[in-house]
């Protein structure tokens, strides 16, 4: 037989296996507590093994193995030549497999802390955590901090297999120390089951098969376990939610809505709505590739065909008529950060949920989980692999249903807006009430008719720049001239600021990022007012000052770098706070020990060093009149 051609018992049952349905689980853990191995094992005894992966594996077990002479089923997952060399899994590895009784898709994710993030990539898809624990070790804070987010991730059912028994002699007084130390930690996390194993991956002691040294163990074997375990009703039963990917427009003739069905059932002639807008219509057709349905679950790809045109585009999620998801643009959410920056509240980010983005930023932290025991520890930011709750604020009202009742309605994932990377996961908890109640009430007066009055248009004139840079001198002379010029002017300085509105925060990072948000709002109620506003602070990061940006309309704010080199910052020194801060007097200093991000593209570039303050204001007040700003 040819190595490359699957024995054909083996293409019947991954192809014909699941009365059970599809279980997605995952093993986690502690570092070295079996959980490559044992899914190695699962392969090697449900004989999902080709000729040439044996000999492989039997190849890798001698170079990379660390059971002498026998197999090392770890070396099956650890595909990464780091990961061998290393004994660690640094990837999240998927397997697939099946039995006569269910098809499984299983994810072997790490157990060092510094990816945690590859944890809960694999947690956010899974059904079941199989948390193991090395019996010789015990629980240990990488177990609870795996049982948490698993908990966070929506899971609810744990498989505690208690592994490496034959090295503790399969003693059963150690097996029932360690599951009633998990209990005690684990049972007011809320899992609809838990379920101990003992077991001995190496062996395969209790993993397919019952253990002859564990005879005191009555429980089913790991796989009777997986194989019987029932998860697909829970997800059949929800309300029926589909976010719109795509709007379908092949011609004049069809127009469909296309997405996957994530909760709940759909028929033709069932009464649905637009989450956002309320716009309530009929299913006519359920249109798929393969021809239309009668009826569309959860896990469906499809195209829902309605009984009238209705404004619906992508991002907008349709659903049951009757069981409506909640809409806000705030709500209450566990966020595991990912990031070695900080998460800082006030600081914007983009949220991305279900096929919905949005920018959003922490609007407050309330507190953060301690893993060891799961206590609720105030706090101010949050670090690289912490967990905390938030208060979230969102720039346009999204559609969610809490996590914990509809898993992919309520997960979202938190962007960097400049690195575009992944810096958070998400689940939001609830809507916060206060944000369906209050709504922007209509003025009379608008601001187009307040700028008419001023006879210019209103923008901010935001000086960023190190701190001795000349932002304050170049402001203030370009709102003199302005003024002179018979123009509406207001001013907003750094040190200004600090004596009244922001005379509560300091200079850390996250007072810095909560400095800039509130003058941004300050700033954004003078330019409805008309005004030309002047705001001369360092804003040291780029997100925060994008943040401002974003809160007024187009071409409404306009960034001035005053690029003045550090060096002569330093020279000139103004307030003698840079001798301060080389003397370590200041802590958190722009240009020291906190950076400062310069603009990319800012409006304009000014270098005090090669011109002078009044030349600057006068190309300050130049780019308004080009622009058409001063009417």
């Amino acid at each position: 037989m040819n190595e490359l051609t699957p024995p054909a018992d083996l293409m019947d049952r991954l192809t014909q296996s699941g009365g059970h349905g599809v279980l997605r689980f995952l093993t986690c853990g502690s570092v070295d507590d079996g959980k490559s191995t044992l899914i190695g094992r699962l392969l090697y005894d449900s004989k999902l093994l080709f000729e040439d992966q044996l000999s492989v594996l039997a190849r890798d077990s001698r170079k990379h193995g660390t059971v002498g002479e026998e197999i090392d089923f770890a070396l099956l997952l650890d595909g990464l030549e780091a990961e061998r060399e290393q004994g660690i899994t640094i990837d999240v590895a998927y397997r697939y497999f099946a039995t006569e009784k269910r098809k499984f898709v299983v994810a072997d994710t790490p157990g060092h802390e510094q990816y945690t993030r590859n944890m809960a990539t694999g947690a956010s898809t899974a059904d079941v955590a199989v948390i193991l624990i090395d019996a010789r070790r015990g629980v240990l804070v990488q177990t609870l901090r795996h049982t948490y987010i698993a908990r966070m991730m929506g899971i609810r059912h744990v498989v505690l297999a208690v592994n490496k028994m034959d090295l503790v002699d399969h003693s059963r007084s150690r097996f029932h120390e360690i599951v009633a130390e998990y209990f005690k930690s684990a049972e007011s996390l809320g899992f609809q089951t838990i379920t101990p194993i003992p077991i001995s991956a190496r062996f395969g002691e209790n993993v397919t098969r019952r253990s002859e040294n564990m005879s005191w163990h009555t429980g089913p074997t790991l796989l009777e376990h997986l194989e019987l375990l029932d998860v697909d009703a829970e997800v059949q039963n929800q309300p029926f939610r589909m976010p719109v990917q795509w709007v379908n427009r092949p011609n004049l003739n069809f127009r469909g809505y296309s997405g996957i069905v994530v909760s709940g059932s759909i028929k033709p002639g069932d009464a649905i709505i637009v989450a956002k807008s309320g716009t309530a219509a009929n299913v006519s057709r359920i249109v798929t590739a393969d021809g239309d349905l009668d009826e569309a679950v959860a896990g469906d790809s499809v195209t829902l065909v309605l009984n009238q045109e209705i404004d619906i585009s992508r991002g907008d999620v349709i659903s049951s008529a009757e069981e409506r998801p909640e809409v806000s643009d705030q709500f209450a959410a566990e966020i595991l950060w990912m990031h070695q920056d900080d998460l800082l509240p006030g600081r914007s980010y983009l949220l991305k949920i279900g096929t919905a983005t949005t920018p959003a930023t922490i609007s407050s932290l309330r507190h953060r989980v301690d893993v060891n025991t799961y206590e609720k520890q105030p706090c101010r930011k949050l670090e690289m692999n912490g967990i905390g709750m938030c208060n979230v604020s969102t720039a346009q009202p999204i559609a969610f249903d809490p996590y914990q009742k509809i898993r992919d309605m309520g997960a979202f994932i938190l962007i960097d807006r400049f690195t575009n990377q992944t810096v958070g996961a998400g689940m939001i908890e609830f809507g916060l009430r206060r944000a369906s109640n209050i709504h922007h009430h209509a003025m009379t007066v608008t601001k187009a008719e307040r700028a008419q009055i001023k006879a210019q248009k209103p923008a901010i004139l935001w000086f960023t720049g190190l701190s001795g840079a000349g932002k304050s001198t170049v402001a203030n002379l370009v709102e003199q001239k302005l003024a002179s010029a018979g123009h509406h002017t207001y001013s907003l300085d750094g040190d200004n600021v600090r004596h009244g509105l922001n005379r509560d925060l300091g200079f850390t990072d996250e007072d810095r990022v909560e400095n800039i948000r509130r003058i941004g709002e300050v700033g954004r109620l003078f330019v409805e007012s008309g005004l030309l506003v002047t705001c001369s602070f360092i804003s040291p990061f780029r997100s925060e000052r994008q943040m401002v940006r974003e809160l007024v309309e187009e071409n409404e704010f306009i960034e001035v770098f005053v690029d003045t080199p550090l060096e002569v910052c330093i020279q000139r020194d103004p307030k003698g706070l840079y001798k301060k801060a080389q003397a370590g007097e200041i802590k958190n200093f722009t240009g020291f020990d906190s950076p400062y991000e310069a603009p990319e593209n800012p409006e304009l570039r000014i270098d005090t060093n090669e011109i002078s303050a009044e030349d600057a204001a006068d190309q300050v007040v130049a780019y308004l009149r080009q622009t058409g700003r001063l009417g």
